[in-house]
Protein backbone atom coordinates (compact mmCIF):
# COMPACT_ATOMS: atom_id res chain seq x y z
CA UNK A 1 0.00 0.00 0.00
CA UNK A 2 1.17 3.45 -0.86
CA UNK A 3 -0.15 6.49 0.24
CA UNK A 4 0.03 10.24 0.11
CA UNK A 5 -0.91 13.50 2.07
CA UNK A 6 0.42 17.48 1.72
CA UNK A 7 1.66 18.38 5.18
CA UNK A 8 4.10 20.87 6.36
CA UNK A 9 4.82 22.18 3.24
CA UNK A 10 5.68 19.03 1.54
CA UNK A 11 4.15 15.59 0.13
CA UNK A 12 4.29 12.93 2.81
CA UNK A 13 4.09 9.68 1.41
CA UNK A 14 3.77 6.26 3.23
CA UNK A 15 4.50 2.87 1.74
CA UNK A 16 3.67 -0.47 3.58
CA UNK A 17 4.06 -3.90 2.34
CA UNK A 18 2.28 -6.40 4.54
CA UNK A 19 -0.15 -8.98 4.25
CA UNK A 20 -2.77 -7.54 6.72
CA UNK A 21 -6.18 -6.81 5.41
CA UNK A 22 -6.68 -3.89 4.09
CA UNK A 23 -8.57 -2.05 5.90
CA UNK A 24 -6.74 -2.53 8.75
CA UNK A 25 -3.57 -1.33 7.29
CA UNK A 26 -5.37 1.76 6.06
CA UNK A 27 -6.04 2.48 9.68
CA UNK A 28 -2.62 2.24 10.83
CA UNK A 29 -1.71 4.21 7.68
CA UNK A 30 -4.17 6.97 8.60
CA UNK A 31 -2.80 7.02 12.06
CA UNK A 32 0.26 7.46 11.08
CA UNK A 33 -0.90 10.29 8.88
CA UNK A 34 -2.80 11.66 11.70
CA UNK A 35 0.66 12.34 13.50
CA UNK A 36 1.67 15.09 10.74
CA UNK A 37 -1.42 16.33 11.32
CA UNK A 38 -0.71 16.79 15.15
CA UNK A 39 2.87 17.88 14.71
CA UNK A 40 2.36 20.79 12.58
CA UNK A 41 -0.70 22.31 14.10
CA UNK A 42 0.80 21.87 17.71
CA UNK A 43 4.27 23.38 16.30
CA UNK A 44 4.10 25.26 13.34
CA UNK A 45 5.06 29.23 13.03
CA UNK A 46 2.84 29.99 10.43
CA UNK A 47 -0.57 29.48 11.96
CA UNK A 48 -1.30 32.08 14.90
CA UNK A 49 -2.84 29.78 16.77
CA UNK A 50 -0.71 27.05 16.78
CA UNK A 51 0.29 26.08 20.42
CA UNK A 52 4.19 26.64 19.43
CA UNK A 53 2.81 30.74 18.55
CA UNK A 54 0.59 31.08 21.54
CA UNK A 55 3.48 30.14 24.06
CA UNK A 56 5.34 32.80 21.84
CA UNK A 57 3.45 35.38 22.89
CA UNK A 58 3.58 34.99 26.61
CA UNK A 59 6.26 36.18 28.16
CA UNK A 60 7.69 35.86 32.06
CA UNK A 61 5.03 33.48 32.80
CA UNK A 62 5.44 29.62 32.64
CA UNK A 63 2.91 28.11 30.18
CA UNK A 64 2.42 24.02 30.06
CA UNK A 65 3.17 22.76 26.97
CA UNK A 66 2.10 19.59 25.33
CA UNK A 67 4.27 16.83 24.49
CA UNK A 68 4.03 17.90 20.86
CA UNK A 69 6.02 21.05 21.37
CA UNK A 70 7.66 20.34 24.54
CA UNK A 71 9.45 16.98 23.31
CA UNK A 72 10.81 18.66 20.08
CA UNK A 73 11.34 21.99 21.71
CA UNK A 74 13.44 20.36 23.95
CA UNK A 75 15.67 18.26 22.09
CA UNK A 76 16.03 21.32 20.16
CA UNK A 77 17.55 23.05 23.37
CA UNK A 78 19.91 20.46 23.92
CA UNK A 79 21.29 20.78 20.19
CA UNK A 80 21.58 24.82 20.75
CA UNK A 81 23.54 23.83 23.82
CA UNK A 82 25.83 21.38 22.54
CA UNK A 83 26.41 23.35 19.80
CA UNK A 84 26.79 26.73 22.06
CA UNK A 85 24.45 28.38 19.42
CA UNK A 86 25.67 27.57 16.23
CA UNK A 87 22.39 25.69 16.18
CA UNK A 88 19.45 27.87 17.86
CA UNK A 89 15.47 27.69 17.84
CA UNK A 90 15.32 31.15 18.64
CA UNK A 91 15.54 32.24 14.23
CA UNK A 92 12.11 32.64 14.35
CA UNK A 93 12.13 36.02 13.81
CA UNK A 94 14.80 36.44 11.30
CA UNK A 95 13.36 34.10 9.35
CA UNK A 96 10.72 35.94 9.16
CA UNK A 97 12.55 38.56 8.15
CA UNK A 98 14.05 36.88 5.53
CA UNK A 99 10.90 36.36 3.31
CA UNK A 100 9.98 32.95 4.99
CA UNK A 101 6.87 34.19 6.89
CA UNK A 102 4.27 32.86 4.49
CA UNK A 103 1.76 29.94 5.36
CA UNK A 104 2.13 27.50 2.19
CA UNK A 105 -1.73 26.95 2.00
CA UNK A 106 -3.45 30.00 2.97
CA UNK A 107 -1.03 32.39 1.90
CA UNK A 108 -1.12 34.32 5.34
CA UNK A 109 1.80 36.05 6.02
CA UNK A 110 3.45 36.63 9.88
CA UNK A 111 4.86 39.65 11.25
CA UNK A 112 5.21 38.37 14.53
CA UNK A 113 6.84 40.77 17.88
CA UNK A 114 10.08 40.04 18.93
CA UNK A 115 12.69 41.74 20.87
CA UNK A 116 16.15 42.19 18.35
CA UNK A 117 18.94 39.99 20.12
CA UNK A 118 17.77 37.04 21.59
CA UNK A 119 19.18 33.18 21.80
CA UNK A 120 18.34 29.90 23.46
CA UNK A 121 19.47 30.99 26.88
CA UNK A 122 16.67 33.46 26.97
CA UNK A 123 14.45 29.71 27.02
CA UNK A 124 13.50 28.37 30.29
CA UNK A 125 12.12 24.78 29.97
CA UNK A 126 10.66 22.87 33.53
CA UNK A 127 11.60 19.34 32.75
CA UNK A 128 9.33 17.83 35.54
CA UNK A 129 6.11 20.30 34.46
CA UNK A 130 6.85 20.33 31.39
CA UNK A 131 6.52 24.34 30.89
CA UNK A 132 8.30 26.84 28.69
CA UNK A 133 9.18 30.46 29.89
CA UNK A 134 10.15 32.76 27.80
CA UNK A 135 12.36 35.85 29.09
CA UNK A 136 11.95 37.95 25.96
CA UNK A 137 9.39 37.88 23.17
CA UNK A 138 11.06 36.12 20.44
CA UNK A 139 9.78 33.96 17.60
CA UNK A 140 10.30 29.84 18.62
CA UNK A 141 11.04 27.72 15.15
CA UNK A 142 11.19 24.40 15.34
CA UNK A 143 11.37 23.51 11.63
CA UNK A 144 14.53 21.81 11.95
CA UNK A 145 13.22 19.07 14.34
CA UNK A 146 9.28 19.06 13.69
CA UNK A 147 9.36 17.07 10.71
CA UNK A 148 11.52 14.31 11.85
CA UNK A 149 9.62 14.21 15.27
CA UNK A 150 6.58 13.58 13.01
CA UNK A 151 7.91 11.46 11.23
CA UNK A 152 9.01 9.38 14.23
CA UNK A 153 5.21 9.25 15.25
CA UNK A 154 4.33 8.06 12.04
CA UNK A 155 6.85 5.32 12.21
CA UNK A 156 5.78 4.54 15.53
CA UNK A 157 2.36 3.80 14.47
CA UNK A 158 3.86 1.35 11.70
CA UNK A 159 6.04 -0.52 13.50
CA UNK A 160 4.63 -4.04 13.87
CA UNK A 161 4.74 -4.16 9.63
CA UNK A 162 8.16 -5.74 8.32
CA UNK A 163 8.21 -3.23 5.61
CA UNK A 164 7.37 0.26 5.65
CA UNK A 165 8.78 3.63 4.83
CA UNK A 166 7.60 7.33 5.93
CA UNK A 167 8.91 10.10 3.51
CA UNK A 168 8.65 13.51 4.56
CA UNK A 169 9.53 15.49 0.92
CA UNK A 170 13.10 13.36 0.84
CA UNK A 171 13.38 13.50 4.72
CA UNK A 172 12.46 9.44 5.88
CA UNK A 173 12.42 6.77 7.90
CA UNK A 174 12.79 2.71 6.61
CA UNK A 175 11.70 0.20 8.83
CA UNK A 176 13.00 -3.41 7.98
CA UNK A 177 14.43 -4.14 4.57
CA UNK A 178 12.51 -3.87 0.92
CA UNK A 179 10.49 -6.15 -1.07
CA UNK A 180 13.87 -8.23 -1.88
CA UNK A 181 14.60 -8.60 1.76
CA UNK A 182 17.46 -6.34 1.60
CA UNK A 183 18.58 -2.84 3.14
CA UNK A 184 16.99 -0.39 1.90
CA UNK A 185 18.74 1.74 -0.95
CA UNK A 186 17.79 5.34 -0.62
CA UNK A 187 19.16 7.97 -2.77
CA UNK A 188 20.79 11.51 -1.97
CA UNK A 189 19.26 14.04 -4.59
CA UNK A 190 22.11 15.68 -6.37
CA UNK A 191 21.83 19.41 -5.14
CA UNK A 192 21.96 20.93 -8.92
CA UNK A 193 19.79 18.37 -10.98
CA UNK A 194 16.28 17.91 -9.60
CA UNK A 195 15.37 14.32 -10.73
CA UNK A 196 18.66 13.14 -10.40
CA UNK A 197 20.68 11.50 -7.37
CA UNK A 198 24.37 12.59 -6.57
CA UNK A 199 24.66 9.29 -3.59
CA UNK A 200 22.92 6.37 -2.37
CA UNK A 201 23.04 5.28 1.48
CA UNK A 202 22.14 1.82 2.84
CA UNK A 203 19.57 1.90 6.01
CA UNK A 204 17.39 -0.80 8.02
CA UNK A 205 15.24 0.86 10.60
CA UNK A 206 17.26 4.14 10.57
CA UNK A 207 16.19 7.57 9.36
CA UNK A 208 17.68 9.54 6.75
CA UNK A 209 17.23 13.54 6.69
CA UNK A 210 19.08 16.17 4.22
CA UNK A 211 19.02 19.85 5.31
CA UNK A 212 19.88 21.83 1.82
CA UNK A 213 20.26 25.19 0.51
CA UNK A 214 19.04 24.35 -3.18
CA UNK A 215 15.44 24.04 -2.00
CA UNK A 216 14.04 27.53 -0.05
CA UNK A 217 16.06 30.61 -1.35
CA UNK A 218 15.29 33.90 0.21
CA UNK A 219 13.08 36.30 -2.11
CA UNK A 220 14.58 39.53 0.19
CA UNK A 221 18.43 38.72 0.83
CA UNK A 222 20.30 37.78 -2.02
CA UNK A 223 22.53 34.62 -1.45
CA UNK A 224 20.57 33.64 1.48
CA UNK A 225 17.87 30.47 1.96
CA UNK A 226 16.43 28.89 4.92
CA UNK A 227 19.66 27.89 6.74
CA UNK A 228 20.82 30.58 8.71
CA UNK A 229 23.84 30.60 11.30
CA UNK A 230 22.15 31.94 14.22
CA UNK A 231 25.24 34.32 15.21
CA UNK A 232 26.15 35.84 12.12
CA UNK A 233 22.72 36.60 10.67
CA UNK A 234 23.42 34.93 7.73
CA UNK A 235 23.24 31.69 5.68
CA UNK A 236 26.75 28.99 5.82
CA UNK A 237 28.24 28.41 2.52
CA UNK A 238 30.31 25.53 3.45
CA UNK A 239 27.62 23.26 2.44
CA UNK A 240 25.05 22.91 -0.64
CA UNK A 241 23.62 19.92 1.34
CA UNK A 242 23.74 17.85 4.46
CA UNK A 243 22.13 14.16 4.80
CA UNK A 244 22.78 12.15 8.40
CA UNK A 245 21.84 8.72 8.98
CA UNK A 246 20.87 8.29 12.53
CA UNK A 247 18.37 5.20 14.44
CA UNK A 248 15.77 8.02 15.02
CA UNK A 249 13.81 10.80 12.65
CA UNK A 250 14.43 13.86 14.62
CA UNK A 251 17.77 13.15 15.58
CA UNK A 252 18.58 13.30 11.82
CA UNK A 253 16.77 15.92 11.28
CA UNK A 254 18.34 18.35 13.89
CA UNK A 255 21.74 17.08 13.20
CA UNK A 256 21.47 17.50 9.89
CA UNK A 257 20.83 21.40 10.14
CA UNK A 258 23.74 22.07 12.87
CA UNK A 259 26.12 20.07 11.15
CA UNK A 260 24.81 22.34 8.27
CA UNK A 261 25.45 25.31 10.20
CA UNK A 262 28.74 24.99 11.89
CA UNK A 263 31.91 24.89 10.10
CA UNK A 264 33.31 21.88 8.38
CA UNK A 265 35.65 20.43 10.87
CA UNK A 266 32.96 21.63 13.95
CA UNK A 267 30.08 20.05 12.01
CA UNK A 268 32.09 16.51 11.87
CA UNK A 269 32.97 16.37 15.13
CA UNK A 270 29.33 17.09 16.23
CA UNK A 271 28.50 14.50 14.32
CA UNK A 272 30.97 11.64 14.58
CA UNK A 273 30.72 12.23 18.70
CA UNK A 274 26.98 11.37 18.27
CA UNK A 275 27.64 8.44 16.97
CA UNK A 276 25.77 9.29 13.51
CA UNK A 277 26.94 9.10 10.07
CA UNK A 278 26.52 11.62 7.60
CA UNK A 279 27.02 12.53 3.33
CA UNK A 280 27.90 15.89 2.76
CA UNK A 281 28.22 17.97 -0.56
CA UNK A 282 29.63 20.94 -1.09
CA UNK A 283 29.05 23.66 -3.88
CA UNK A 284 31.78 22.02 -6.60
CA UNK A 285 29.85 18.95 -5.55
CA UNK A 286 32.19 17.04 -4.06
CA UNK A 287 31.47 14.46 -1.57
CA UNK A 288 32.44 14.06 2.09
CA UNK A 289 31.47 10.93 3.84
CA UNK A 290 31.26 11.43 7.70
CA UNK A 291 31.33 8.69 10.40
CA UNK A 292 32.39 5.17 8.46
CA UNK A 293 28.88 5.54 6.20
Amino acid sequence: MKKAKLFMDTVVEIQVETEQPERETEEKVDRAFEAFRIVESACSRFQPDSELMKACRQIGTPVLLSPYVFHPLRFAMEIAERTEGAFDPTVGKTMEQLGFNRHYLTGALMDSPSEGSVTYRDIVLNDRESTLLLKKPMVIDLGAVAKGFAIDLAANELKEFARFSVNAGGDLYAGGSDSRANVWKIGIRHPAMKDRIIETVEVSNEAVCTSGSYERRSTVKEGAHHIVDPKAQHSPRNWISCSVVAPFAMLADGFSTAAFAMGPAEGKELVEEAGLKGIWIAPDMKITKVGGI
